[in-house]
Formats: structure tokens, sequence, C-alpha cells
């Protein structure tokens, strides 16, 4: 069979790579290693699963209204994994028809099967019987995704020691949870366990986590996760694992020090999942961790191999990989590809984080001069209504220019509001804008007004500052005000 492009993964890089190449007329196959795995990690076992598993425990747990009804308040008095599995079969199931729809409409031929290079425009698909067909293809895009890493000194078990593939196949909530990574997976589960009361340990080699987020940010979401029970042992790492009796494992730091649980969570790191490609078939080498190496249009260094998604490494969002897909095919059918310069990044923790452009630590390395606007929910109505009394919303502004230079925030819908701040942002507007616009009240996106008076506050304090000085001209004039100092301002 002969193709212009061959996809090799069905998550959302290679969907949207393929769906890209099918509406510029181009004959495409796309391979996927298992029928009911079509949408990829991120519909199975990754993002989809994860947040839908996440909404599941804050309905049923009645985490956002505990401060109205108690403590005790639940929908259900005992959580159990079934709970959260009939939630998430029924979202992924929903998801692969539309995945599986997409393709079929687009005219997209879908192979099951391991995809395997015979060579640089060949492609073995083997099927579970033994099968093999080969096709034959002008292009290639690799969005084959990553798995979790499983070093040979953990034990699992896929029940007392697991990997995050293996969370939703647990029989049993867990009493208490050992977490081994603190990264964005390792605290996304972890903040969730802790939410169902699980006494949850973060174990981490490195001394602050969540390094590419906001600070202030940062600190606000581990005083969250010490306020419902969770531990961090920050700056240690693993040098053993032990299984005791009844059902415990027993975790041996370098520090000397023993930690004691009765499940274990390895989320240290993900590897490409490129070992049963063949990848030297085509002239392809993977680095230590499976990932491929791309430059800017997503290609690989041999020309008509593109690498997109989870594969090629950071940031690994499934928005991304979208437009890494999009990207890719464009270049290779030589289309204009216009790309998103301004890109949002979301953590579906407890309480959500979502940021968007630099963050306070990188603009003051920059030596940039900005200014800080701040709205706490507690401020807004909604926020009230939604049950987040410690959620904020800061942006970030050039003082001189007023153009919004990040925004960053933690809260209910955080990854929601953030979109505001972005489309501001990739047009040029400055934090005027948000003075002067006008949000629907009740809702999240009155942050942006209030963040927006709060910063051209301490502007105008400034003015006022700079008014009252002696003047230094030859008249001895007083300098007029800026126009920071003559604005309606609000109270905050």
């Amino acid at each position: 069979m002969k193709y212009d492009l061959v996809v090799i993964g069905s998550g959302p890089a290679g969907q949207k790579g393929a769906i890209a190449a099918a509406k510029l007329n181009k004959r495409v196959a796309i391979v996927e290693r298992d029928f009911n795995q079509f949408g990829g990690v991120c519909l199975h076992s990754g993002t989809i699963p994860s947040k839908t598993m996440r909404e599941a425990i804050l309905h049923l747990s009645g985490y956002s209204h505990r401060d109205v009804y108690g403590e005790q308040y639940r929908q259900k008095r005992r959580i159990t994994m079934d709970d959260l599995r009939r939630q998430v079969a029924h979202v992924v199931e929903h998801e692969r028809d539309v995945v599986q729809d997409q393709l079929e409409r687009n005219g997209i031929d879908s192979y099951v099967g391991d995809a395997s290079f015979v060579g640089p425009h060949e492609i073995a698909v083997t099927r579970a019987g033994g099968e093999s067909v080969t096709l034959q293809t002008e292009k290639v895009l690799i969005a084959s995704g990553t798995k979790p890493a499983r070093p040979k000194s953990i034990p699992f078990d896929g029940e007392t020691v697991f990997d995050s593939d293996e969370i939703l196949k647990l029989s049993e909530i867990p009493r208490s949870l050992i977490v081994i990574g603190g990264g964005v997976i390792g605290i996304e589960y972890g903040i969730m366990f802790a939410t169902l009361g699980v006494r949850v340990t973060v174990v981490d080699g490195r001394r602050r986590l969540l390094e590419f987020a906001d600070a202030e940010i940062v600190d606000s979401l581990m005083f969250h996760a010490r306020s419902l029970g969770m531990v961090f042992r920050l700056g240690e790492d693993v040098v053993g694992i032990d299984r005791l009796q009844e059902n415990r494992i027993a975790l041996h730091l370098e520090s000397g020090k023993k930690l004691i649980g009765e499940s274990v969570l390895y989320a240290a790191g993900r590897a490409g999942d490129t070992e049963r490609l063949n990848l030297e078939a085509a002239g392809l080498t993977s680095d230590d961790r499976g990932r491929l190496w791309c430059n800017e249009h997503q290609q690989t260094w041999v020309p008509h191999i593109y690498g997109v998604g989870d594969v090629v490494g950071f940031p690994a969002l499934a928005s991304v990989s979208m437009e890494q897909g999009r990207r890719a095919v464009c270049h290779a059918f030589d289309q204009p590809f216009h790309g998103c310069e301004v890109l949002p990044y979301g953590l579906y923790t407890i309480p959500e984080i979502s940021m968007v452009g630099k963050n306070e630590d990188e603009l003051t390395k920059e030596r940039v001069p900005y200014e800080v606007g701040v709205a706490r929910f507690r401020e807004i109505a909604r926020g009230k209504i939604l049950g987040d009394d410690t959620g904020l919303l800061k942006m970030l502004f050039h003082r001189e220019t007023r153009e919004i230079l990040g925004v960053h925030c933690i809260g209910a819908t955080a990854t929601e509001i953030i979109h505001i701040g972005q489309t501001v942002m990739a047009l040029g507007g400055t934090i005027d804008y948000f003075r002067d616009t006008v949000f629907n009240y009740p809702t999240m996106a009155e942050c942006y007004k209030v963040a927006a008076f709060d910063g051209l506050n301490k502007l105008s304090l400034e003015g006022e500052f700079a008014a009252s000085a002696p003047s230094t001209s030859e008249k001895d004039e007083k300098a007029p005000l800026p126009r920071e100092a003559n604005i309606d301002v609000m109270a905050v």
C-alpha cells in the first residue's frame, strides 16, 4: 500500500496531524497498536482518565463545599475505585468514538498492529496473529507517545507498587500512599488521593517542585497540599524498597530515613515508546529515554520523518502536541503554518494551576521592569459561589509599556480563565484593556479587572510620589501627574 503520509500513533498529535494531511487531499494511514487504544495514552491512561478521575473525586467528596456543609459532607460516604472507574469509562468510550469517527470521516486508513521501520520509506505493521503488511510512504509522522519509566530496582506488582498507567486498575483505594517523584503526574495523583483522605507522602530529589511555575503559585499549592495532610520529603533519593508483612512497603532514603506505607506510586518520569519501532532501519536513533530530537519544524535528522507529541519531550502537553502535528504536516507538504507564540500551561492539581507567559523569576533575571496586579478569589463573588476562598490570579505587566508579560493563576477554573490573558497577550494588549472592559457578573473573569486595578494602583502611588517631589526645572513647575494617577480607582 502506498501513502503520502503514515502516522505512527493515534494520540492528539498523530490524530490532528493525520486529519491535517487529509484536508490537503493526501492519502493518509494511521497505525495504532491496539484497536481499543485509539486515542493513545492521552485518552486511555493519561490526560483524559486522570482529569475525569479528578472531577469524580471533587464531586463525590464534596471538596468545594466542605466549608459550607462541614467536613463530613460527601455525595457518597464510602468512595471506591469502581466509583471512579465508572465515570472514567463513560468519558473514555465517548471520546474514543469521536476519534474513530473523525478519522473515518476524513478518509484516513487505520491499521492495528505494531509498527516498525523496514526502511526509510517502508513501515511494517504486524498484527496480533503474526500477519504483516508493509506500507510505502513519502512522509512519516512519529507520534508514538511515552510510557512510564520502570527501573528494574522498583518491584512493580501493579497493586501495591504501581505506575501511573496502572493506577486505575487498583482494586481499592489505599489508606496510605507514597509517591516517588514530585513532577506533574506525581503531584496531581498525590493531591487527588489526599482529597479522598489517603495519607500521602511525596519523595523527590529536588529541593523545589514544579520549577517551571511561578514560585508564589507553587508555595500556595504546597500550602493546600499540606492542609490535606500531605507530607513532602524533598531533596531525598530512594535507595531501596522492601516488602513487609501485612501488605506494607518500606522505602529506604539515602539520608537514612525509612518511610512505611500501604502502597507506592512510582511517577519519576516517562520514556519515549520507540523501542519497537526499529528506528535504525530508518537512519534514526533515540536518546537514552527513548525520545526523538526534532527541529523547530518537528523534523528529525532524516528530513522526511517528523516527530511530534510526548515522544519529543517537553512540554508534553496534549494541547501543544495537537499543534505540533499540524505544524509538522504543513512543513512536510509545503503549506504555511502560523503557530501560536503564547502557549498556556495547565496542571490539574487540586486546586488547578495555569500559566501563560513569563514568571517573576524569569523577568527578574532578564532585568525587565515589571509590576504585579493580584486578584484573590475571596474578593470575587463567583469565587465564593464555587467554594474557593484561597485562589488567586496575578498579572505581570511592563511598568512602562503596560504590556502583559505573564498571567499565573491557582484556584477553581484556573485552566479556563487563563485563556483570557492568553488572548490579550497574543493580540499585544495592555493592562488598560482589563481596566476598561466589562465582564459578566458574577464570573471568574472579573479577576482580571480586579488585578488590573491592583496593578495600576501601584503605578499611581509612584505617580503621586513623583508629583509631590520638588521640581528641578528652571521654572520650578510641578511635574504633571501621569495618567495612572487620574484613573477612577476601584476599591480592592
